[in-house]
């Protein structure tokens, strides 16, 4: 009975405190993903009142929190625009992958952290925040802009190379053979091209099996079928989340939508709880010793990030200023990349703190940038007027200017 109500008191106070930090970041206009990290720091190992009844059950959360997270995205794409996407922007993805992986892994290993680890911080630098930049879009006003489609274009190239990436990484940090990571691949991309052919062709048939006009039953069974495949996914050493991106893609719009307003809230806490979940196994003292190399790797890929959607953008036609504003827009990082670190810290502990101060100084530096690299590059390019030219006669005196 103790152990009960200490666990509900320490859940009951997590949430709590999930609540009020997300009401903070609301009136100030920033992601609350900050603040739900540092929280974790203050509660895990090292922090200010670690908590101990709860760990458990949070722990299994924060693993729900991941799947609800890629579910949700994989409910914003249907799989004839996902299709759509590979055939026209897959150099975009390409020149994203270069500039933005390359960072990451040269820093790991001048870091002398091996080439494992070298492939897992190459994906926490290359991948942005899709949560951060939705939200961001939304409070700039700029959906509608001309420049979104290729914001989002790139997002869904990094979605998708994730469906490739995890099983790959997944398998390096397993210590599985060439032969058992060759195999792990051609599973996970026989999966991906089963699931995408069988939304194609068949995704009315499947979403009518799911469908339900009531809302309870939606819920239930999306949420069953979401976390049975992640299940499986995971025992077939591809990553749950790739899994729950699946589901995600199969279902249709008319119950895509329907699950997406049912499933949100849900999404929403356990997402929170993950992030608080990463911070509580992030000791506060391991930060300051990999904060200077986090804010030099923040400020190459920044930059290295508006390069690409510079580059997006202009290959789109898109004028000179929503150049800057498709690159400025996609310096957030955020849930990828904890992800991604969250499964490397079990061979490379160091990259766990890293990767919290990192996603950190990004998801914060995020909005602004999203909102001043247009104005500053047109300040900072903008050609200075002529000087004017006396082509007054000598001898003759300048005519004076009406009324004056």
């Amino acid at each position: 009975m103790h152990n009960t109500t200490a666990l509900l008191i320490e859940l009951g106070a997590i949430i709590l405190a999930l609540g009020l930090l997300g009401r903070l970041a609301g009136r100030v206009g920033f992601s609350p993903i900050p603040l739900y990290l540092l929280a974790g720091l203050a509660f895990g190992h090292g922090g200010i009142l670690p908590l101990q009844a709860s760990e458990e059950f949070v722990a299994t959360g924060a693993e729900i929190g991941v799947i609800l997270l890629l579910l949700m995205l994989g409910l914003e794409y249907s799989a004839s625009s996902l299709v759509t996407t590979l055939k026209t922007q897959y150099p975009s993805g390409a020149v994203d992958f270069v500039l933005n992986a390359a960072p990451g892994a040269v820093a790991a290993l001048l870091l002398g952290w091996g080439p494992v680890a070298a492939v897992a911080l190459a994906g926490v630098t290359w991948i942005s925040s899709s949560g951060v930049i939705a939200k961001v879009l939304g409070d700039l006003g700029r959906t509608g802009n001309r420049e979104t489609p290729v914001v989002l274009c790139v997002l869904v190239m990094e979605d998708l190379a994730m469906a490739v990436y995890l099983p790959i990484l997944t398998a390096l940090l397993a210590g599985v053979s060439l032969a058992g990571g060759s195999v792990t691949l051609l599973i996970s991309l026989g999966t991906v091209g089963a699931v995408l052919y069988i939304a194609l062709r068949h995704g009315r048939i499947v979403s009518r099996a799911v469908s339900s006009d009531n809302a309870e039953m939606l819920l239930l069974v999306v949420l069953g079928l979401t976390l049975l495949v992640a299940g499986v996914a995971q025992h077939l050493q591809v990553s749950a989340a790739v899994g729950a991106f699946l589901v995600g893609i199969a279902l249709s719009e008319e119950v895509a939508e329907g699950a997406h307003g049912l499933l949100s809230p849900l999404r929403d806490l356990f997402a929170a709880v993950f992030f608080v979940f990463f911070g509580l196994h992030t000791d506060p003292a391991d930060i300051p010793p990999v904060l200077l190399p986090a804010l030099a790797l923040a400020v190459v890929t920044m930059l290295t990030k508006i390069a690409t959607g510079w580059w997006a953008a202009r290959r789109a036609g898109i004028p000179s200023k929503g150049r800057w504003r498709t690159g400025g827009t996609l310096v957030a990082r955020g849930e990828f990349s904890i992800v991604i670190a969250g499964l490397a810290v079990g061979t490379e502990p160091r990259i766990g703190p890293l990767a919290t101060a990192y996603v950190l100084i990004l998801v914060i530096l995020g909005p602004l940038t999203a909102r001043w690299t247009e104005p500053l590059a047109s300040r900072l390019t903008r050609r200075p007027p002529d000087k004017p030219q006396n082509t007054t006669p000598v001898g003759q005196s300048e005519p004076a200017h009406a009324g004056g």
